[in-house]
């Protein structure tokens, strides 16, 4: 199959997205030792991370509505590249917050635009697959960039890894004014009537079903090293490949998501992948001790984790279908909510003392509240299928 040479810039930003944002997971333990600060703790800079997802998300979106695609991607990678290189030399706890935050900001906005550049850029039917490899970057990441560069930061410093990530910043740039097409933009919108679609139930409910829902996975994420290393029994400088095993899943779920939500409905979809997010959760709190289910749970819940990309930013297009770039954006901030939400909440039975496997059932049961809402959405919703295919359909040609 030829790949898109148009699309590779957005999967290469993906992929420096995914590098910084997924790293920082496996490199909590010499974050916490460095910064004199406990694993909890660290775990709150991937909530900072988060936090300036979702505020910038919807500021710079706002700001950029009126400019053409190609530029906004442009300077949303600058601010990227300048405050992950900024990370690599923040001197304290306190630095380290405040740089991670503003690290954040373009995150959202840079998926927001590229899911909306990616429809333009994809034939007809083939829009889940096109978002799926704009997400293939963040898949790459994990498969491949996040335990080498966890590697890196386990034997040097972990600092190299936000040096790194400012790289991998560098090449996007390139990329971008190489290989981006320089698409027209809507010069009749504004803010004010691209937020719009957030007067719609429809639009909160899919922003539910992602922060809620899959924060159940971020539970389990965020504290993969302590889990594997002390529960499971592996050893730390063996993360490396536990790192490789979930992104080897997250690649796999992340083209698997596209392929099915372009064949089935995505609420079908979305509703299937909920279910079994819930059960791979139960199985990560009650399994974890033993080391070889505790890895195939790992590939598991690596798949689960990304494979909701392309249906669930279905969905939201659905929602909003004259607003779509401002919604994929609070798709990405609804993402970090869940981010936030998962690394939070997760280390609450930590700090009570709890063993690093009971953050998986506070997943449990963010997930089953997903899972909830989702099905309700399909009920209420599913029956628009193929009206909404067309007004998607409508709107992209009248883009292109």
């Amino acid at each position: 199959m030829k790949i898109d040479k148009r699309i590779i810039p957005l999967a290469i930003g993906g992929l420096g997205i995914g590098t910084t944002e997924f790293t920082i997971m496996g490199l909590l333990p010499d974050i916490a030792r460095s910064l004199q600060i406990s694993i909890p703790e660290a775990g709150h800079l991937i909530s900072a991370y988060a936090f300036g997802v979702v505020v910038g998300a919807p500021i710079l979106i706002g700001y950029s509505v009126k400019f053409p695609p190609k530029k906004v991607l442009i300077v949303l990678m600058m601010i990227f590249t300048l405050f992950n290189a900024l990370s690599a030399i923040a001197p304290d706890y306190n630095t380290m917050m405040i740089i991670r935050f503003l690290s954040g900001l373009p995150h959202g906005a840079f998926f927001g635009v590229g899911t909306v550049v990616a429809t333009r850029l994809a034939a007809k039917g083939k829009e889940a697959f096109y978002i799926s490899l704009m997400f293939t970057g963040l898949t790459v990441a994990n498969l491949a960039m996040v335990p080498l560069v966890t590697y890196i930061g386990h034997v040097f410093h972990w600092r190299w890894y936000f040096a790194i990530v400012a790289v991998i910043g560098l090449f996007a740039l390139l990329f971008l004014k190489l290989w981006l097409p320089m698409l027209e933009t809507n010069k009749d919108t504004h803010f004010m009537e691209e937020m719009k679609f957030l007067k719609k139930k429809q639009a909160w409910m899919v922003l539910m079903i992602t922060a809620i829902g899959f924060g159940g996975l971020f539970t389990w994420f965020s504290y993969i090293t302590p889990l594997m290393t002390i529960v499971s029994g592996i050893k730390e400088n063996q993360m490396a490949y536990v790192m490789i095993l979930a992104g080897a899943g997250m690649v796999v779920g992340n083209l698997v998501g596209g392929y099915l939500s372009d064949r089935l409905s995505p609420e079908k979809t979305c509703v299937l992948l909920l279910f079994l997010m819930m059960s791979s959760l139960v199985g990560v709190f009650f399994l974890s001790e033993y080391q070889t289910v505790s890895l195939v749970l790992t590939f598991i819940c690596g798949a689960l984790s990304m494979s909701v990309a392309a249906p669930i930013n279905i969905m939201m297009m659905k929602a909003a279908p004259k607003s779509e770039m401002m919604a994929a954006a609070f798709m990405q901030a609804g993402f970090n909510c869940a981010n936030a939400l998962g690394a939070f909440l997760g280390g609450i039975p930590l700090e009570n003392g709890y063993s690093f496997n009971y953050p998986s059932l506070v997943g449990v049961g963010m997930t089953c509240i997903g899972l909830m809402i989702a099905f309700r959405y399909k009920q209420l919703y599913s029956s628009q299928k193929t009206e909404e295919k067309e007004i998607i359909a409508e709107c992209v040609s009248c883009d292109q």
